[in-house]
């Protein structure tokens, strides 16, 4: 059964109906030449470029005299010829003729195009503007290099904050490769800090970039072990540009690490904190006419920001035969703040058992570092059941050594470390210039 006339031709109505309607709708100019030359399709992006409707391109032999000057239009033609009989496609760049006079550089890309036989039929041919390409080109350089040499942090999250792409400075940032860390909720690469990170995610996914750089404190799982690291990070929110209205199709995040700058800048506003806290300290306790109130001055500047609890030990010289007996002459209060205040009735002998941090001190005339190891570890060493950390530093004044400070700290504060007791050593010679100032004065 063999279709009609009528039917054959209502066919190639909508199949030529189709292909204009495909050919409008493309992003690119296109143009089409039969092998003769004479243009056959010409769509609305080359109407836009140039400003010649397909009306009045279309039946023309080749673009010379209208869409190309005549000294470029046998070049052109020439071209155009060489595409049709070669394998695959060719680029060139023209320079044409829109229909206002102005002239245009375009970037083809021509193809040539075979009949039934197999004999060249023509070519077609594709083009923008040349600047358009080049800010094309210049997108997906500048996305190559972000994902390849970037010297800084970028990931591609997805709306279900998934990393989608990572670039080999990322990976490395979050201890994995590049394909390991595809598709992993972030809570499997990020310990600590993974709600604040998801929360700006979350606020760039729905309300759009901040202005500002985020610093985020993490910590991040690698082979050699748990590391704390501050990033600094921009977001931006991706859209589809295809969507009629902007479709979310995740966040681009950008951080560099600069927790070494930081942690410097921290440790030097410490310092500058801590000779602040000294030189005040020196200042208030240069008014007390009792040396000892003079050394509770000294402990008290010492406190803020230092630590939680301190107490004061000192040697008992008064009966040698019972040894190295320290006596309990200040503290701070243990149940609720308040200043370093003396111990009333002349002092009491602590019980220190053998080994003791404060025992430990006097005898190497230096500091001692130590923290918890039960929960009766505090009770047993006769200081604050809170404390978790603790720093003795030893008093010593004319060549002789005058006692103990204990600096302690809650389970909520880190240990102290070595700057820790640099500092607490500088206190403690004040103190101890105040303490034997005291036992002068006494006889």
């Amino acid at each position: 059964m063999t279709a009609s006339k009528s039917e054959t031709a209502t066919g190639e109505r909508g199949s030529d109906e189709l292909l204009a309607a495909l050919l409008d709708g493309m992003d690119a100019a296109l143009c089409a030449f039969d092998a003769d030359g004479v243009v056959t399709h010409w769509n609305r992006e080359a109407e836009r470029i140039l400003g010649w409707t397909a009306e009045e391109a279309v039946g023309r032999p080749g673009l010379g005299g209208w869409a190309a000057r005549a000294e470029d239009a046998e070049e052109v033609r020439e071209r155009l010829a060489a595409v049709m009989g070669a394998p695959g496609r060719q680029v060139h760049e023209f320079p044409l003729l829109r229909k206002d006079g102005g002239r245009v550089l375009v970037r083809t890309q021509s193809a040539g195009v075979r009949g039934a036989d197999g004999r060249p039929a023509g070519v077609y041919c594709a083009f923008s503007e040349v600047h358009a390409q080049i800010d094309l080109e210049r997108s997906i350089a500048l996305s190559e290099a972000l994902f390849e040499d970037a010297a800084w942090g970028v990931v591609l999250v997805d709306v279900d904050l998934r990393p989608a792409v990572v670039n080999a400075h990322a990976a490395r940032a979050l201890g994995s490769g590049r394909t390991a860390v595809l598709g992993r909720p972030l809570g499997e690469l990020v310990v600590q800090g993974v709600e604040e990170l998801e929360g700006a995610l979350q606020h760039v996914l729905a309300q759009g970039a901040p202005r500002e750089l985020a610093e985020l404190w993490v910590t991040v799982r690698t082979a050699e072990g748990e590391r704390r690291r501050c990033w600094r990070s921009g977001f931006l929110r991706l859209a589809s540009p295809l969507a009629e209205e902007p479709v979310p199709l995740g966040v681009g995040w950008l951080f560099q690490d600069v927790t070494e700058a930081k942690l410097a800048e921290q440790e030097a506003d410490r310092l500058r904190f801590r000779s602040s806290q000294l030189h005040r300290a020196g200042a208030a306790a240069a008014e007390c006419e009792d040396p000892m109130q003079a050394a509770a001055v000294y402990l008290d500047f010492a406190l803020a920001g230092f630590a939680d609890h301190v107490v004061l030990d000192l040697l008992d010289r008064l009966d040698p035969a019972r040894g190295e007996r320290l006596i309990r002459a200040a503290a701070s209060p243990s149940g609720a703040p308040g200043p370093v205040a003396r111990v009333a009735g002349g002092g009491i002998p602590v019980r220190y058992g053998p080994g003791h941090p404060a025992l430990q001190a006097v005898d190497r005339a230096g500091s001692v570092r130590a923290s918890a190891t039960s929960e009766t570890w505090a009770a047993e060493r006769q200081w604050p059941r809170d404390a978790a950390h603790a720093l003795c530093v030893v008093l010593r004044s004319r060549g002789r050594t005058l006692g103990v400070v204990t600096f302690l700290r809650c389970a909520a504060r880190p240990a102290f470390e070595r700057p820790d007791a640099a500092y607490a050593e500088s206190v403690a010679v004040r103190v101890a210039g105040s303490v034997d100032l005291a036992s002068v004065l006494d006889g």
